[in-house]
């Protein structure tokens, strides 16, 4: 018996050490892998900057060599004009030569400025064809990160007030319209925190949703407007109505562009970095922030509610519609 007591102490200490060793090589594995990542955009930041410049001088090679011809051309007409004044005394059809003349010369500029121009059109059509060559394979590559770090979240039901309804398995909050206006604060927080690299997509409709991340210490202070997401140095806030603002410590980022109703945020929790991006038939970055993250880090949602000042916008204060908020957990 006592034999195979230690037989299975020993097989469980084999076990442990395969698990350790397991976990220093995914670690190892993913130090690797941001290295590379880092060192790989390195790369091709700097490769489109020399080809950035190396277009540029082209650009400039070309410019030179239309502004020569069209100097040259003002050049020869300048001598040809002086030859004609010379003349002009001699020649009794001065004038009919002098529109001939000028007839000519300016086909010949037009023709020059056709190929110039038509040059520049195809250096731009060109440009623009790498530029969406270069935003396809950033697409593709975006969707196969996002793929690997995506996050699955819920709801928390104890850290919200009586009005919220949760539903398809805490996914989804709504604020019903039965409820008239606002009761204040209407927010929640995710029961999951954010945990090394995250990414997860938020539907909203409505009016004066909020999309947030928080440490959990501010619930705590959750009474009044330093309570909202957004206004303290505990937490961060996309309002997604009636246009994108970023809030944090009260301090208002407008951005610019039309918000769509699904929204991506992405964490990497270490590097301290905040993304908010929007999602359409592409993604696209609206606001990244670069900070420390002191404590842990949750998902939140919030309802604006009236009497805040500007961090609502009159839009969104203090109105009863039939047209209530709602944000909903979207599966990838």
């Amino acid at each position: 018996m006592q034999s195979t007591i230690k037989h299975k102490v020993q097989e469980k200490q084999k076990t442990i050490e395969e698990l350790k060793q397991a976990v220093n090589t995914l670690k190892l594995s993913v130090q690797t892998a941001v290295e590379n990542n880092e060192k790989i955009f390195t790369e091709m930041i700097l490769s489109i900057k020399k080809r950035q410049h190396e277009v540029t001088e082209l650009i400039r090679d070309q410019e030179r060599t239309e502004v020569s011809r069209a100097e040259g051309l003002v050049k020869q007409l300048e001598q040809e004009i002086a030859e004609l004044e010379r003349r002009d005394a001699e020649l009794d059809q001065h004038s009919h030569t002098a529109e001939h003349f000028h007839f000519k010369n300016h086909s010949a500029t037009s023709e020059s400025e056709k190929s110039s121009l038509d040059t520049f059109d195809g250096l731009r059509k060109s440009l623009s064809d790498l530029k969406q060559h270069f935003e396809h394979s950033c697409q593709e590559d975006i969707s196969k990160i996002i793929s690997v770090d995506f996050c699955s979240f819920t709801l928390d039901p104890n850290s919200m007030i009586d009005h919220l309804v949760l539903s398809e398995s805490n996914r989804q909050m709504t604020y019903p319209e039965h409820c008239g206006r606002y009761t204040f604060p209407c927010k929640v927080f995710c029961k999951e925190s954010v945990s090394g690299r995250c990414y997860w997509e938020v539907e909203w409709s409505g009016r004066c949703v909020h999309i947030s991340v928080s440490y959990k210490d501010m619930s705590g202070r959750g009474k009044g407007i330093v309570g909202m997401f957004g206004n303290n140095n505990s937490s961060w806030s996309l309002q997604c109505f009636p246009k994108p603002v970023f809030w944090h410590k009260s301090i208002k980022t407008e951005i610019s562009g039309i918000l769509s109703h699904r929204v991506g945020v992405y964490v990497d929790y270490k590097a301290g970095t905040l993304s908010f991006y929007n999602v359409s038939d592409t993604v696209s970055l609206l606001h990244r922030v670069q900070t420390t993250f002191t404590q842990p880090l949750y998902p939140g949602f919030w309802f604006s509610a009236s009497g805040s000042g500007d961090l609502l916008s009159p839009e969104c204060s203090g109105f009863n519609t039939n047209t209530f908020s709602s944000v909903k957990l979207c599966d990838l």
